[in-house]
């Protein structure tokens, strides 16, 4: 009786671990391990003074000073002087192309919501958008830094077709060409996006297509900020250089033991015979 007991026993004990293993097996292959590391102190200073910043430079730009008809006049009999990239979108203006370059930046926020419908990325729901509005602040204060202390008179501003009106051309909006921040936040949104999800997934399959659509919505974007004359060339390219490389670099400075990114001190003689000590960055990929 008793050897019937304890075979009893060791066929239950048996089948409960093997059950508990199966259970937390299961449970293992259900929650996915996120690539990022958050850390509540570096990365709230982090968001936190972005944010702030953000504040501080809109309300620069709010106290820039419109020009007078006199520099408006200048501005214009210096049309010729801007550079030849940027020339031909000198006197462009077209609300029809205004209000729609709002659609795709409108849309541009909203791509991350993909996220939570990948199984992998959407246990992590919360940590990701924290990168999200990291990555945003990032570029919004960036932003609004340079807008505020950098003049540069908006295409629509050499107008003088009579259908932009005198107050709009002299406003101390139309002082903010430099840089585009419709083009920049969308790209941010957008570049973030894709490399999130690839980073959860980096086996997934069509990744040209995922970065395909990154890179196409903000340039649309700044297809029709051009078409609008709120922006030049320049400013569109600069804009999307820096929206997608904060929406690229933020997550990838937040990966787990990240040793693709370094910080070193290095030093040496230069051709020229003299030495030098400096700080280097070397970022792999």
């Amino acid at each position: 009786m008793k050897k019937i007991f304890s075979t009893l026993a060791v066929v239950f004990i048996t089948q409960f671990s093997f059950a508990q293993e199966s259970t937390t097996s299961s449970f293992k292959q259900e929650s996915s391990i996120s690539p990022y590391e958050w850390d509540w102190v570096r990365d709230g200073i982090w968001t936190g003074g972005g944010i702030a910043v953000s504040g501080l430079g809109l309300y620069f730009i709010t106290e820039k000073d419109d020009i007078t008809e006199a520099e408006l006049q200048q501005e214009i009999a210096n049309k010729d002087d801007i550079n030849f990239l940027d020339r031909w979108v000198a006197g462009n203006h077209s609300e029809d192309a205004n209000k729609i370059s709002d659609i795709p930046f409108a849309l541009s926020f909203a791509t991350p919501l993909a996220l939570l419908f990948d199984d992998e990325a959407n246990d992590h729901s919360a940590q990701i958008g924290g990168l999200y509005l990291e990555s945003l602040a990032t570029t919004a204060s960036l932003y609004t830094m340079t807008a505020a202390f950098v003049n540069r008179s908006r295409p629509y501003v050499y107008d003088e077709s009579g259908d932009t009106s005198l107050s709009r051309r002299t406003s101390n909006n139309g002082q903010r060409s430099f840089y585009s921040g419709h083009v920049a936040a969308a790209a941010t949104a957008t570049f973030f996006t894709a490399k999130v999800f690839t980073d959860f997934n980096p086996d997934v399959n069509g990744k040209f297509w995922i970065w395909t659509g990154a890179a196409t919505i903000p340039a649309t974007v700044g297809y029709f900020r051009l078409q609008a004359g709120q922006h030049f060339l320049t400013d569109v390219l600069l804009g999307y250089g820096l929206g997608a490389a904060v929406g690229y670099f933020v997550p990838e400075l937040h990966k787990v033991e990240n040793d693709s990114f370094s910080v070193y001190p290095t030093g040496g003689r230069t051709y020229l015979g003299d030495e030098y000590s400096a700080m280097a960055v070397r970022f792999t990929f």
